[in-house]
């Protein structure tokens, strides 16, 4: 659970970044970001993850995708669902056709992408890296480190359009020479949700096995 959490936590922890602390063009650039993000009620997007370690000559990759609206979401990647009303969470797996049910516990909340926007107030330094054109798309490129040096992440750099201010993709550089690229691709905002776009409707998934622990 912890590891499906913290992957969702991954696909979104820069989408509405807030209040940049230290250089003043970062501060400006992702502000500009987090208002637009906040704008909106909700939000549909597909992401790929991208795992480099050049030495251990490792390279995967992975799609999925993540539709948001407040402290609501639904995450699906590699065969797995992920579905939160804010109080409920509902963890599918595919391959077991099996869902456990948990309350929301303080962990849990404190991933949730509506308390993003404060979860990085502090902690993280911020520094302007200048702009580079990805296909086609000139891009402010912003990098955070942490102020805790035991952080297992030592950067991140974000791919911010300056034509839109949409975050287009981000790099995790973790101190075990991991690098993980994700890159987001139809970004829709505002979509019409399904009024059960949060709750799993066991009528669609047939035989599904209930592991209630509330």
């Amino acid at each position: 659970m912890k590891k499906l959490l913290s992957l969702l936590l991954v696909v979104l922890m820069f989408v509405s970044v807030a209040n940049a602390q230290q250089d003043p063009q970062a501060t400006k650039i992702l502000n500009a970001m987090s208002q637009k993000y906040r704008t909106m009620k909700a939000f549909k997007a597909d992401f790929a993850q991208t795992l480099e370690n050049p030495s251990a000559k490792v390279k995967e990759t992975m799609n999925g995708s993540i539709t948001v609206s407040g402290d609501k979401y639904r995450l699906g990647v590699s065969g797995q669902e992920i579905i939160s009303d804010g109080k409920t969470m509902y963890t599918f797996l595919k391959d077991a056709n099996e869902v456990t049910i948990t309350e929301t516990d303080e962990e849990a909340e404190a991933m949730a992408p509506s308390k993003i926007f404060d979860m990085y107030k502090k902690g993280y330094k911020y520094a302007y890296a200048g702009t580079e054109t990805v296909g086609g798309v000139k891009h402010d490129v912003v990098e955070l480190s942490p102020e805790d040096r035991k952080n297992p992440i030592y950067k991140v750099r974000l791919y911010i359009s300056q034509k839109d201010k949409t975050l287009r993709s981000w790099q995790m550089f973790r101190n075990n020479g991991n690098r993980y690229t994700y890159t987001i691709s139809n970004f829709q905002a505002n979509p019409t949700l399904a009024t059960d776009a949060f709750t799993f409707n066991k009528a669609k998934y047939k035989g599904v096995s209930v592991v209630d622990l509330r």
